[in-house]
């Protein structure tokens, strides 16, 4: 059982709490804006990310792990090698989706937090990709065109690709 600021002592409650919580905090994520000023693809954006989403429950919210951990048989990057493997994943390519996907899959594999590394991690995969290949691609899809109306010109931009919530 992980300590915690909610001082609950049940690992099923703990559980579902982490879970409330975290998925209120993950929408503010993107409703608040606050990720649209973190770098895509590096471990700062991640460290904030996991900050966000567990600092009501955990005081290591957004600090690297001081311990290994594995789960089941698999054990995660040693901690003698997790801030240089950090620092690899962070200088890894990022201009397409599959240079993300193993960047992601990196990072998965470094696990650098105590608990709550996937909930942060599929966020800063979301991040990265929309940064770094949606919105561009967004962007070379559009046409700008002139609506034919007198007495309202609007620019129209017809798009492939339809991510509302992420647009800027």
């Amino acid at each position: 059982m992980l300590e915690n600021k909610l001082g609950l002592t049940s690992s099923a409650d703990l559980a579902r709490e982490e879970e409330r919580i975290s998925k209120k905090k993950a929408m503010e994520l993107f409703e608040k804006g606050i990720l649209d000023n973190l770098p895509a693809g590096k471990f700062s954006a991640l460290q904030v990310i996991h900050k966000y989403l567990f600092e009501d429950i955990y005081d290591y919210a957004g600090k690297i792990r001081t311990v290994n951990i594995a789960k089941g048989s698999f054990r995660f990057a040693p901690l003698i090698y997790l801030e240089a493997a950090l620092e690899n994943i962070d200088k890894m390519p990022q201009s397409n989706f599959d240079e993300i996907v193993e960047k992601y899959v990196e990072m998965n594999i470094a696990h650098p937090f105590r608990e709550g590394n996937g909930r942060s991690t599929r966020i800063w995969l979301d991040h990265a990709t929309i940064t770094k290949v949606i919105r561009p691609l967004k962007q070379k899809s559009c046409k700008r065109v002139k609506k034919t109306d007198t007495t309202t010109l609007d620019d129209v931009c017809f798009c492939y690709f339809s991510v509302s919530r992420y647009s800027s």
